[in-house]
């Protein structure tokens, strides 16, 4: 078999699959993802790595090892530290480092580190395959509680309104409002909870005492950002129901049309909760 050529980019590659693999450095060693760049069993490792006056070739890449996933696990605190408070620490650092496994770092900013982690502790729950109405809540709440920790990350860092004019809601007439197509803005966000976890994300973050919140059933929340502020607003049902109809492409007045009784969306009450949306900065440009 002919073997790959030691180069810069090959030792590179090989250092990378072995440090970064999650279940250590001989198993990193043995890897395919390592072989490809350098073909060495573990006990040949002292040829490659050179060994110090009191560690061994093995140790040394060790450190760096731990190193790595000590530093991924403390971006993913500094993103989900309601989350972190709610489980704990050592229960938070399990799900962590299984997260890694199965979702390893792939892109150049440790930006998206975290998008996943909602998805994973959803898949991950341990009363997956109990009927949804026999399982236990707490999972729902850490889960509902992740999600709302990532979108806050992705509002507070992304692209928002700064800078830009904003249409404002005296410069529409109400049959404007009423044929007007709604696009959400970039930074906007919306989301049906189980829990009012932004009760229990804010008391974590101001440093209050909390305890885990009571299931609400459906809980309705959006959130955006203007002026580099990320602010969450709580809605009813029906202003929730109403603002999906219009983000899907509807207008307010087709809404309104078939809507299955009068008083579900007056006009006056709906028009009312548009202008207070607009000047949120729940919408943007097309």
């Amino acid at each position: 078999m002919n073997r790959p050529a030691r180069t810069l980019q090959n030792t590179q590659g090989w250092m990378q699959a072995v440090i970064t693999n999650p279940s250590g450095i001989h198993a990193g060693i043995t890897s395919s993802a390592a072989q490809k760049h350098v073909e060495i069993s573990p006990d040949q490792i002292s040829d490659f790595v050179a060994e110090s006056s009191s560690l061994a070739a093995s140790e040394r890449l060790a450190i760096y090892g731990h190193a790595y996933f000590a530093r991924i696990q403390e971006c993913l605190r500094a993103e989900f530290p309601a989350l972190l408070h709610a489980l704990g620490k050592d229960l938070f650092s399990r799900f962590t480092f299984d997260y890694i496994h199965s979702y390893p770092s792939r892109s150049y900013t440790l930006d998206r580190l975290g998008e996943n982690f909602p998805r994973y502790l959803a898949d991950t729950r341990p009363d997956s395959q109990v009927l949804p109405g026999e399982r236990e809540s707490w999972p729902d709440f850490i889960i509902d509680l992740a999600r709302l920790e990532r979108a806050f990350s992705e509002v507070f860092d992304g692209p928002g309104f700064e800078g830009r004019t904003l249409l404002q809601a005296d410069q529409s007439t109400d049959s404007q409002l009423l044929e007007r197509t709604y696009f959400p803005a970039v930074c906007f966000r919306l989301f049906d909870f189980r829990y009012p976890v932004h009760q229990y994300f804010d008391a974590v973050r101001h440093g209050r005492d909390t305890d885990l919140l009571a299931p609400a059933g459906n809980f309705f929340l959006a959130i955006t950002r203007r002026d580099y502020v990320v602010r969450f607003y709580e809605l009813s049902p029906d202003e929730h129901a109403l603002l999906k109809a219009l983000l899907s492409g509807q207008t307010l007045a087709q809404v309104i049309e078939g809507s299955k009784s009068a008083d579900e969306y007056h006009s006056a009450k709906a028009l009312a909760w548009i202008r207070a949306w607009l000047d949120r900065g729940f919408f943007g440009d097309e």
